[in-house]
This record gives C-alpha cells, structure tokens and sequence, in this order.
C-alpha cells in the first residue's frame, strides 16, 4: 500500500499538489464573504447553472425524441391494429347476411367468394372459387343477399366466371314488383336500363324492379333495384327505365350460386308430365 501511494506520487505529484490548491482556494473562496468574492462566487455558480441547464436540455430532448419515436410506433400498431378489426367486423357483417339468407332459403345455394373481378365500364365480371366439383353450372344465377349479381357464363373444374348485371352481353328479364310489367334489362355501359318500355306502363320513381319468372334464365323473382329515372319521356313511344341495382359491385366479396338452371326444371317438368 505504502508503494502504491509513493509511486503514484512520483508520478502524478504535480497534478496532486494542483487539486491540493485548487480545493483550499476553493475553501477560502467560501470562507471569505467580500463582496468582490461573493460577485466572482455568483458568477461562477450562474455559469455552472447555465452550463448544468443546457446539458441537461440536451438530454431532455434526446429523451423526449425517444419517447416520441415509440409514441408513433405505438400509434402506427394500434392503426393496424384497429385497421384488421374494422376488417373483420365489416367481413362479419357481410357473412351474417348470407348465412342468414342460406338459412331461410329452401333452394340449393352454393356458397363462394370472388377471387378476381374485371369490372371495366362493359365487361363486368367476377371469377368464384368454385366450379364443377362443386356442381356449378352454367346458367346458374349468382347472388347475395342484396339480390342479383349476374349469371354463371363459364366454368373449370374448380373455378367458374359470372357475368354481372354490368356485363353489356347479359340481357335479363325482369318486372315492376308493383304493376306487373315485364321489361328486357341491360347494362348500356353507363347505367343499368330496362329498354323498350312503352309509355303505357304505369312505372315510377321508386318502383321495386325484381327478374321475372318468364326470364329464360331465371326461374322466379329476384330483387335487382329501385327505378331512379324515367328517360326519353318526350321522344318516340317507348322510355327507357334507369334502374339502381341492390347490389355493389365494387364490394362483392361473397356470394351464393343459385344451384338451378330453369331448363333443367323445364325438362324434368315435361318429363313428368310425359310418364303421365
């Protein structure tokens, strides 16, 4: 221990005797109360404090961009987070009505969900996630429980294509739910019409329109929209009916096939009536 102590005063003795001196000044400085030392005291401690402040500041800021960057990432997780349940509360929402609708219906549906859609201002059509090995065929209507979406056109061993009511190549029949009269409904690559409507029927703003059960296709009535407009009133003796679907096309997500084809009831139909 003694060798310790005398070889570090060897080697450090000047800087030893410096702090030696500069605590007795510092004493003496304390003990002293002129006025002049208390000034130079002040100034000294003012300058410490300030010197103390800004590092202290430093830190502070440092802290808070920290506290900040977790902040955001903590919102930034709970958006998502928040963003998923939206998601699935939407998604819920939309099965709750189909299965309701599968449930209260006594018709063969075929459940399915749109993998693709193209829906240009002409062509608007949907590709489902089933197909023949789920006993899909063509001519089988697709809908939800909103009402009619389109007609299956084609299909794969386990995919199929519908066409939707925005498809200018469908051409449905329906009618007014409210006066009876029937009418072809196309899609004119603007809106959805029913064409050729001779000026004494008796349709009107708001009239349910549904498919009709003389459609080739489409064996009994299915909701496809309200009437929102009358045209050509002043011109020729036909007006064309503008019809607002049920249906968003933009948000099918999930849809049921209708698992009927009317001519196959037609043909069943006659067979019967021929085994008479």
């Amino acid at each position: 221990m003694i060798r310790f102590f005398v070889s570090l005063w060897e080697n450090f003795k000047e800087y030893i005797v410096l702090v030696i001196l500069l605590i007795v000044s510092l004493i003496l400085l304390s003990q002293n109360n002129s006025q002049g030392i208390q000034k130079v005291r002040s100034l000294a401690f003012g300058t410490f404090a300030s010197v103390t402040s800004i590092f202290t500041d430093i830190f502070n800021i440092s802290n808070l961009k920290i506290e900040n960057e977790n902040l955001r990432r903590t919102n930034a997780e709970m958006m998502l987070h928040l963003s998923k349940l939206r998601e699935y509360a939407i998604v819920n929402e939309d099965l709750k009505g189909l299965l309701a609708l599968k449930d209260s219906s006594k018709y063969p549906l075929i459940s399915a969900t749109v993998v693709s859609k193209s829906l240009t201002k002409s062509q608007g059509t949907i590709t489902l996630n089933v197909g023949k090995n789920q006993k899909v065929k063509v001519g089988m209507p697709v809908i939800t429980d909103k009402g009619l979406v389109g007609i299956v056109y084609s299909i794969a061993d386990n995919y199929s294509i519908a066409r939707t009511l925005t498809n200018v190549d469908l051409k449905v029949t329906v009618k007014s739910e409210r006066t009876r009269e029937n009418a072809v409904m196309k899609w004119n690559g603007e809106r959805l019409v029913m064409v050729n409507v001779p000026k004494t029927f008796n349709l009107k703003k708001g009239d349910r329109i549904v498919t009709s059960e003389i459609s080739s296709i489409i064996p009994f009535p299915l909701p496809v929209g309200l009437v929102y407009e009358i045209g050509n009133v002043e011109q020729g003796i036909f007006n064309e009916i503008r019809v607002h679907p049920f249906v968003d096309f933009q948000k099918l997500e999930n849809v049921f096939i209708l698992g009927i084809v009317k001519s196959k009831e037609i043909d069943e139909l006659q067979f019967n009536l021929l085994n008479k």
